[in-house]
């Protein structure tokens, strides 16, 4: 890798731990790990790390409890967990609170870390899609500031989750054109998490809830029914 990415693996089990920093590690990562899921979130606060790999469960707070803290930060970090809960209820509340990726175990090392480097090369794609394209977008009273990663409703500031930006800000840079759940999933996702596109659904609700003046009815985020959904950027007449 060009710059060591540092990560932080949360995980009691030693044996995955100990496996986890040696892949990791040969493949140029800077790693940080503990066992304990309090001293995990004092790490998370703390900052610092490109990316987060948790078990969900540890000894005191949780890796879901982490997740859903790490993503009321700004700064996005990409997050996959890593669980012996491998029912579909676990895999969709993991997505649902912002990690981008779930892996059960067993699972295949060599499989993580190649789907660590895939998440740090679609961060870094997107990163060069946001100088490349940093202007404001502005639909009326909707504005939408990249670099910012801030958005304003009629010049007031609205307060989005880091997934729920990314996702506003993938509709707005494709107006009118019309995305599965499934679609959504893997260009705002990054990755193929067929079966659980009910996620979508979800942050879209919560899109509209804090963009929409009537959520039942709405302007920007619109329903094309049996196809998906598209952004419009001119209000219903």
């Amino acid at each position: 890798m060009s710059e060591s990415k540092r990560i932080l693996i949360v995980e009691d089990d030693e044996n995955i731990a100990e496996l986890l920093q040696l892949h990791l590690r040969e493949e140029g990562f800077e790693i940080t790990h503990c066992a304990d899921g309090n001293q995990g979130l004092e790490y998370v606060k703390q900052g610092g790390f490109d990316a987060l790999i948790l078990d969900l469960m540890l000894p005191g707070v949780d890796g879901l409890e982490i997740c859903r803290f790490a993503r009321t930060l700004t700064r996005y970090t990409p997050i996959i967990i890593i669980s012996a809960r491998s029912s579909e209820t676990h895999r969709v509340l993991g997505l649902e609170l912002g990690a981008d990726d779930y892996l059960a175990k067993p699972f295949s090392m060599l499989e993580l870390v190649a789907r660590v480097k895939a998440l740090f090369r679609r961060q870094t794609a997107m990163s060069q899609d946001l100088r490349l394209e940093a202007g404001i977008l502005n639909f009326g009273r909707l504005s939408i500031d990249p670099l910012a990663r801030t958005v304003q409703l009629a010049q007031e500031t609205i307060d989005l989750t880091p997934r729920e930006f990314d996702l506003l800000y993938f509709f707005a840079r494709h107006p009118e054109a019309v995305f599965s759940r499934l679609e959504l999933l893997n260009k705002v996702w990054g990755y193929q998490h067929e079966g659980y596109e009910h996620t979508v659904n979800t942050h879209i609700n919560r899109l509209r809830i804090k963009i929409e003046y009537n959520p039942a009815e709405p302007d920007f985020i619109r329903t094309v029914w049996g196809k998906g959904y598209k952004f419009s950027p001119e209000p219903r007449e």
